[in-house]
Formats: structure tokens, sequence, C-alpha cells
């Protein structure tokens, strides 16, 4: 009669199983139990670190809270990341050494694999290089809006392997940190709103400049969009004369993010005002001759007579 087939046999497999439950399980949750608490710490200590580094980069410079809010979001994103995943690799190595396992073996294999892995995957290096210059230099951070290969749009992620892109589409665009050769942050501590207000040629460009300062001045008092502008608008002059129209350059400095806000409302104001100053906003003309004797020219009249 086979072994396994006696009631001695699962008797003793049944004690030895209740034997391993005994002195494997409880520890194992006592493990699991150490990595909660462990990593519910980590996160109370990354928090403060976060405020220990908002503080260090304030100090002695004038930032705005927005502005710095997005800079400590991204490298507490990175950090916390980074720190639970080294947490929860040495919880699994404990566990398994719990568990009866040797995990010599498996560090040194993980050590092979990952050298072969790093020459296999130069890209990948190449990538994280990248990102971490990206970070350290504080190019770009959560929420800003840049242009990334020609490709603009709001940050959503910065990571140390990609950059994520949403567009005015709503579509998700994302990049490896080692293959970004151009970026253009475009709401970095401040933001500006070009105008370029067309004019007619008959108009006063004094009396066009006085308008839209005004109209500037009215805007910077709205509760709404007056917080958002930092300085006065600033006119530049007399930027192009066009087909139909004289060109008058002026700017206004935001907060990051808010300047096509406030250039929609300023540019509608403007509207209205020039409106009721009578300021010709040109558009193209065209003038048509007929063949008749009042259009000839001086010279076509003298043959004639």
């Amino acid at each position: 009669m086979n072994t396994w087939l006696t009631l001695d046999f699962w008797q003793q497999v049944g004690a030895d199983t209740l034997d391993w439950a005994i002195r494997v399980i409880p520890g194992v949750l006592l493990i699991l139990f150490i990595a909660m608490v462990a990593s519910a710490l980590l996160g109370r200590m990354l928090k403060r670190a976060s405020a220990l580094i908002a503080g260090s980069i304030k100090h002695g410079r004038k930032m705005d809270e927005q502005e710095l809010d997005k800079r400590v979001g991204t490298l507490s994103d990175i950090l916390t990341g980074a720190a639970r995943l080294i947490l929860w690799l040495v919880i699994v190595m404990m566990i398994l050494r719990r568990l009866g396992l040797d995990v010599a073996p498996i560090i040194a294999g993980a050590g092979i694999l990952g050298l072969a892995i790093g020459f296999g995957s130069q890209e990948l290096v190449r990538d994280f290089l990248a990102g971490f210059f990206i970070l350290m230099e504080n190019q770009i951070r959560n929420g800003d809006v840049a242009i990334i290969n020609g490709t603009g749009g709001l940050v959503e992620h910065v990571g140390l392997r990609t950059v994520v892109l949403r567009d005015n589409t709503g579509t998700v665009h994302v990049f490896q940190n080692g293959k970004i050769n151009s970026l253009s942050n475009m709401t970095k501590e401040w933001s500006a709103v070009v105008f370029d207000i067309g004019v007619a040629y008959k108009e006063d460009t004094d009396k066009v400049v006085s308008v839209m300062e005004a109209v500037a001045a009215e805007l910077r008092q709205d509760e709404t969009l007056g917080p958002d502008i930092t300085d006065d608008l600033e006119v530049m002059g007399v930027d192009a004369f066009g087909a139909s129209e004289v060109v008058i350059k002026a700017r206004f400095k935001t907060r990051p993010i808010r300047q096509w806000a406030v250039g929609r409302e300023y540019r509608r104001r403007l509207k209205y005002a020039f409106d009721r100053e009578g300021i010709e906003i040109p558009y193209p003309h065209r003038t048509i001759y007929w063949g008749d004797a009042q259009s000839a020219s001086p010279a076509d009249a003298a043959k004639k007579d």
C-alpha cells in the first residue's frame, strides 16, 4: 500500500503544515503590520520633508504660492514613489526569508539581470538621466503649460522616464525624457500676454494708447481678474505698418497660466472702448474704378483732347 494513502501520512502532513503555519504566518503578519506602519510614518516624514523643501526654496526669494506648490508637489511625488518602492522591496525580501527561501541567490540574480538589462537598455538609462536633470533643474512641474518638441499642453505628470502632456482637445501626449529636444515652459514663475493691436492709419496713435491704458487700469480693478495681473500694461509703441493698419504692441504680465483669461477679457473690453471712442479697427479695403472718363489719368485725358 502506498505510503501517501495511509492515515498516518496525512496526519503527519497536517501536523507539519500546522506547525509551519504556527511558526511562519505570525511572523509574516507581523512584518506586514510593520510595513504598513512604516509606510504611514514614511508618508508623514515625506510631508514634513516637503515643507522643509518648500521653506528652503522660498528662503531669500519672492515666489508665488502656486508656483511653489507645483514645484514641491512634483518633487514630493517622485520622492514618495522612490521611497515606497525601496520599502516594499525590503519587505518582500524579509517575507521570503521568513518563508525559508534563501534571498541571496535572488539578489545575485537580480544584480546580474540588472547588469544585462543595463547593457541592452541604454535608451532607458538615458531617459532616467534626462528625467533626473529635468527635476533637479526645475525645468517643468505638474500643472505647468509647456511646449515639448513642438507640442503644447498641460503637464499632467513629470517622471524619471516620461513627461505627459494633455492638449486642448484632450489628447494625451507621452514623451520619453531622453528624446525631448526642445522644451518651452510658458508658466514658470510668471506669464505674459502680448497684444498686437491694429488701428486705421487715420487714427491718432497717442489717443489709441491712452484708451488702451485706461482699459488696462479698469481691468486691474476687476475683482476676479485684477489679482491675476502683476504689473501695469506695458505699451511698447508702434510696432509695424501693416497693409491696412498701424500695429501697436503691448504686454500684460500675469500669474502663471492666467495670461489667456486676462488677454481674452482685455480684448473684449478694448473692443467696446474703441467703439465708444470711434476708433476704427481696420479690415482690408478694395477700391474698384470703372472705365469712365472721370477715372482716366491726366495723360489719357490729354491724348483724347
